[in-house]
């Protein structure tokens, strides 16, 4: 572990990761809510096949859970995926180095080639015909954003597109890995007295939405206190996409949600999103729940537009309510390729369903 980093004091959206920012953190106390993640992601446009690996240190616990996953149209539910596998609180040794390592229970690997821009992603389950490897080669320095505001209330928090390089087995066939998808990490504290929101609910006047009106489903959708976020993303290579942070919370009646965070990519160019001139409007699958059909649009601080409309071509649902979506979408006359992130309470995921499965008007 590294303390030579910035305090949270000294960090602005300006300020740059530097290699220290490949290891784990020293955290500054003994919260246990001290958490650290490494997440990696990678696609199969020709499949339809999306994949993560990820990793959550639990750093005053001493304990990791790692996951690795890949789905496809076949099946979204754990039963039914093309594979999953995760290892839960694994004690992890003692210093760790994010740099090169296995995690234990026989998790997946990292091992940093050159810092903050290549990295060796592995894993192996032969007992299942399964392995992943690939190289994620950055397309850019990580970025950051505007720390104190979703998601990085607490925690530094960066997003790196890269081009992963390598291969997949799934059921004991080899299929090329060769994709632009995201890398992300976080450090700091998550979960008990922390995800208490700094500000009085919402929820505490007259409706618990900010524009009331619009489709019920819509309504229960930014809803305010439930600490949802929506996290987009699409790319078509090294120069044309986009990547962003949905807040459905402050959403219209007509169902256009802000985007708080975020980048626009074109020409090769990077430019932080325009919070006040950006949104996304989402069309839910009245089945599943889940997010069928997306348009987005674009501004970022130098004026750059950019519409985007997206499709879910296969989900993956881990927690029974909503779900990580693999999206075909297209931006600038190019096919993209990304995902759709789509988190939410078991209690607010049930009031959204019974409002899409209602077959006759409800009370409110």
């Amino acid at each position: 572990m590294t303390d030579d980093v910035p305090s949270p004091d000294e960090i602005t959206a300006d300020t740059p990761f530097t290699p220290a920012d490949d290891m784990y953190h020293q955290p500054p106390d003994d919260d246990p809510y001290w958490v650290e993640t490494n997440w990696w992601s990678f696609n199969i446009p020709e499949r339809h096949i999306g994949g993560w690996l990820h990793a959550r240190f639990d750093v005053n616990r001493g304990v990791v859970t790692w996951r690795v996953f890949v789905w496809d149209p076949s099946g979204a539910d754990l039963g039914r995926l093309a594979y999953y596998r995760t290892g839960v609180d694994q004690p992890m040794p003692e210093h760790p180095d994010l740099r090169d390592i296995t995690f234990p229970g026989g998790g997946f690997s990292v091992k940093m080639v050159e810092p903050l821009m290549r990295y060796e992603i592995g894993y192996t389950d032969p007992d299942n015909g399964f392995a992943v490897a690939f190289e994620h080669r950055a397309v850019h320095l990580p970025r950051r954003f505007t720390p104190g505001e979703p998601p990085a209330m607490y925690s530094p928090h960066l997003d790196q597109l890269g081009h992963q390089v390598g291969e997949l087995v799934l059921r004991g066939e080899a299929i090329t890995i060769d994709s632009y998808s995201i890398r992300d990490r976080t450090w700091g504290p998550r979960g008990g007295h922390h995800m208490r929101s700094r500000k009085p609910a919402y929820q505490r006047g007259e409706h618990r939405v900010l524009h009331p009106g619009g489709p019920r489903w819509r309504e229960i959708e930014r809803e305010r206190g439930r600490g949802r976020i929506q996290y987009i993303f699409g790319h078509s290579g090294p120069n044309t996409g986009f990547l962003g942070f949905v807040r459905p919370q402050d959403g219209d009646a007509a169902g256009w949600s802000p985007l708080n965070h975020g980048w626009l990519l074109r020409d090769g160019r990077f430019e932080r999103l325009d919070k006040t001139a950006s949104r996304m409007r989402n069309f839910r699958d009245p089945r599943t729940g889940w997010s069928a059909h997306m348009e987005v649009d674009l501004t970022d601080l130098t004026g750059r537009t950019m519409t985007a409309e997206g499709f879910s071509v296969a989900h993956m649902c881990e927690g029974g309510r909503g779900s990580n979506a693999l999206m075909r979408w297209e931006f600038d006359g190019e096919i993209g390729w990304g995902e759709d992130q789509d988190g939410w309470t078991r209690s607010h995921w049930t009031k959204l369903m019974n409002a899409l499965r209602a077959t006759r008007s409800q009370e409110a």
